[in-house]
């Protein structure tokens, strides 16, 4: 994606070093004039060393400013975005109000997810789960049942899948990977500490590490070959992972349709065998 400059400042800016930060929080509040700087003039009003700037920048998963650049350029073509716009739920407001709100949200996911979703990331993914021997889901909590969504998925279209949602079962599963297998590991926070010990195991078995997590530096991304992202700047812990989920689930849908697509006709053939073989449990409509 050409735009997600600025998205990608506001959803890495409390994992940023102290003097990133500082330059994000300028370009965040001046983005129509840092468009016109150069990296020396950005960093002598905004106080910091041209080094930060370049630092910023990769730590947003950039080559270098000018594509910082470009990307908040194209944000502020987007005439139509309001960045930043979640919309604060009232949890005792009206159905109407939570109907609009809550959809609003999690629309604004999806946007925002496809603004810090690299599609050269997304392509080593779905090559990279596509060749596994065997992949491995890890979740906790709400991540869980993100990781049980991908290995449904994936048991449909025949491929080995595993998913594990405490410690014990993933470091379990993680010490008996190989190196043709894959751990993918789901932490929105990017911070969960099962999810980190899991992985660690996981790699030291040799196994490739995807995860996914909301855009910035964390430990979970630190660990992984593929790293993939997703965007939920929500207002109010009230929200809960509400439109994050939602977010994680679409990123799920595209792996998913991705690695089905790799081996169609036969992929195709096997999702019509296991609709034949559950459809004795469904009444005829």
């Amino acid at each position: 994606m050409i735009s997600g400059g600025l998205v990608s400042l506001r959803e890495a800016l409390s994992s940023l070093k102290p003097m990133e930060q500082k330059a994000a929080k300028y370009i965040l509040e001046h983005p129509d004039k840092v468009v016109n700087l150069s990296v020396q003039k950005l960093a002598e009003l905004a106080g910091v060393s041209v080094a930060t700037i370049v630092r910023l920048s990769r730590s947003l998963q950039l080559k270098g400013f000018q594509e910082l650049k470009i990307k908040i350029a194209a944000d502020l073509a987007q005439t139509t975005r309001e960045y930043d716009s979640y919309q604060e739920i009232q949890m005792d407001g009206s159905a109407a109000s939570l109907i609009e709100s809550i959809s609003h949200n999690n629309i604004q996911s999806i946007q925002d997810t496809m603004s810090v979703l690299r599609i050269p990331d997304v392509e080593r993914a779905i090559a990279t789960m596509s060749s596994a021997r065997k992949i491995t889901v890890f979740g906790i909590g709400a991540s869980a049942v993100i990781a049980e969504d991908f290995k449904q998925k994936l048991t449909r279209i025949n491929r080995w899948c595993e998913a594990a949602y405490d410690f014990n079962s993933m470091a379990t599963i993680a010490a008996n990977l190989v190196e043709s297998d894959v751990a993918f590991g789901i932490s929105y926070s990017g911070q969960t500490e099962d999810i980190i010990q899991a992985l660690t195991v996981a790699r030291e078995s040799g196994a490739s590490i995807i995860s996914l997590t909301k855009f910035g530096n964390n430990p979970v991304m630190e660990l992984a070959d593929i790293r993939l992202f997703t965007s939920s700047l929500e207002k109010s812990i009230r929200s809960g992972a509400m439109a994050s989920r939602i977010a994680q689930l679409n990123v799920i849908d595209i792996l998913y349709v991705g690695i089905a697509s790799q081996n169609y006709d036969v992929n195709i053939l096997a999702l019509e065998k296991t609709r034949n073989a559950v459809k004795s449990s469904k009444r005829n409509g």
